[in-house]
């Protein structure tokens, strides 16, 4: 087979197994069971395991049950309101005895013993932070020192956007190295199909994991591209569909080391003021403009999270 024909066989299965990515992480408390999986995949059921393994570097089993977990935390720092039992049956465990005999096997805390540290100290628990190698906020391109970022915040419903993608997984570090270069790539396969006539488009970058809690290596992010159609995609492009909702909208003039503090400012400064508090749903920065011709090499960006009444 020919270089050529290799990459292409190699850019399908990426394509396929993303769908799959996308499908489990709407539907945690759905049928996620290896018929269904391997039938959006387009794979047989015999092969489809161990080409998830395969490309995923985890098992599916495994992999299901790490995102669940990891949505289980958001929701118990952040909503406190929500039981451990409404959690563990939002998300699809069979009772709370298997949720929290999985959470505590994986995080080495139990659920309870989590929120109870949160909510004396609103901090993370170290031990998560520790076995994570957790970042202060979703871009590790920061500074060592704590540097000062103040933005003005509006909350409002956005409405749905239709976004074609490039996925990344793996350390932010590592995605700061080829950031542009994914992006370079997105917009030139946007161009190819005459969906970059106006210059009136999005760009920006879905965080779907949250490093205080997910290790790095297992960070997925989408670099997107939003688009006004339906686009039909292929190879490593893929698409997906923001639902519209209420978001909190944070607006940025930043130096490149102070993406880190401008989530610190949300979530540290806004949100104990704002009577809101996060939602379930995409995070995501949108960039409006290109840093190099800006007069102090600024980035000037939105940080949208979704939110809803404390």
């Amino acid at each position: 087979m020919s270089n050529s024909n290799k990459s292409k066989v190699h850019s399908e299965y990426i394509f396929r197994i993303n769908k799959v990515l996308d499908y489990i992480e709407v539907n945690l408390g759905g049928d996620l069971s290896l018929d269904i999986l391997a039938d959006i995949s387009g794979f047989s059921k015999f092969h489809f395991h161990r080409i998830f393994k395969g490309i995923v570097k985890e098992t599916l089993l495994s992999y299901i049950n790490r995102i669940r977990l990891e949505r289980a935390t958001s929701i118990l720092l952040h909503n406190p309101s929500i039981s451990i039992t409404e959690i563990a049956m939002q998300l699809g465990f069979s009772d709370s005895t298997v949720f929290a005999r999985n959470y505590k096997r994986h995080y080495g805390i139990s659920a309870s013993e989590l929120r109870e540290t949160y909510s004396k100290n609103c901090q993370v628990v170290s031990k998560i932070g520790k076995a994570n190698d957790k970042s202060s906020g979703y871009n590790e391109s920061i500074s060592a020192s704590k540097v000062n970022v103040v933005g003005n915040v509006e909350v409002r419903i956005i409405k749905e956007i239709k976004v074609i993608y490039l996925r990344h997984l793996g350390p932010y570090k590592e995605l700061a190295v080829v950031f542009h270069k994914m992006m370079s790539k997105l917009m030139t396969w946007a161009k190819a199909r005459g969906l970059l006539d106006s210059n009136d488009f999005k760009l920006f970058s879905i965080y779907h994991d949250n490093p205080e809690f997910t290790a790095q290596e297992n960070l997925k992010t989408s670099i997107c591209l939003g688009v006004s159609e339906d686009v039909k995609v292929e190879g490593e492009v893929g698409k997906m569909v923001i639902p519209s909702g209420k978001y909190a909208i944070g607006h940025f003039i930043i130096e490149p080391s102070e993406h880190s503090s401008a989530w610190d400012y949300i979530y540290g400064e806004w949100f104990p003021k704002s009577g809101f508090q996060p939602d379930e749903g995409y995070i995501f920065e949108m960039y409006l403009n290109d840093p190099s011709t800006h007069p102090e090499k600024k980035s000037v960006l939105d940080i949208y999270l979704p939110v809803k009444p404390l």
